[in-house]
């Protein structure tokens, strides 16, 4: 089966494209496909992941899943969230997984409650029209580090302290960090959701 992934981020592309290999399924950037940007105007992970989801399905006629994940800093009420991204260029910098470290670390500067999570929340739908998507979550809760350390994986994965590793994200092997990550829970999830829903009959 082939699956459009409405993202062109090739990091997520790698990482879901090993975990839904067992499945059989091609995942397929939609950029690839000459699928538009879908517009994000929501509040919450799910209701942006639905958006992409179904603006891929449209466009291509196939299938489509959509992640849209984020870093919730408890001491700033659950922000960046969905404008993890973005966060950087609130603060004057120019957008990129660098920067948004360097801005969070900024404005956590004297900060104590330094506890974090990162979710990530996979969407799939059959057509645009599915009236029954499958929504899988992923959450890891950790501590901001005060300083990058590792240089495997992306985004703020240089900063995410994980206590059950002792390290952060980056620190992790990649396939160690894929099977404990944000979005590797959801996608655990989501390969179940895909097997028993979609695949089963």
């Amino acid at each position: 089966m082939q699956i459009v992934l409405a993202s062109n981020n090739a990091g997520k592309l790698a990482e879901l494209q090993a975990m839904f290999a067992p499945l059989g399924c091609a995942l397929v950037r939609q950029s690839d496909l000459g699928v538009p940007e879908s517009p994000e105007p929501y509040r919450t992970f799910v209701e942006n992941a639905l958006a992409k989801a179904r603006n891929a399905a449209l466009h291509t006629g196939l299938p489509a899943i959509a992640d849209d994940a984020g870093l919730c800093v408890d001491a700033f009420g659950g922000l960046p969230g969905v404008d993890t991204a973005y966060y950087a260029t609130q603060f004057g910098y120019a957008k990129g997984d660098d920067n948004n470290v360097r801005a969070l670390l900024e404005q956590m500067q004297g900060v104590t409650n330094r506890g974090a999570a990162l979710v990530s929340t996979l969407v799939a739908v059959r057509s645009p029209e599915d009236p029954e998507p499958l929504i899988a979550v992923g959450r890891v809760a950790g501590q901001i580090a005060p300083a990058p350390v590792g240089s495997n994986g992306f985004g703020f994965d240089p900063i995410m302290w994980i206590p059950a590793f002792g390290k952060t994200f980056a620190e992790l092997p990649v396939e160690v960090k894929n099977a404990h990550s944000h979005r590797g829970r959801a996608a655990q999830a989501m390969v179940a959701l895909l097997r028993e829903r979609w695949l089963a009959q």
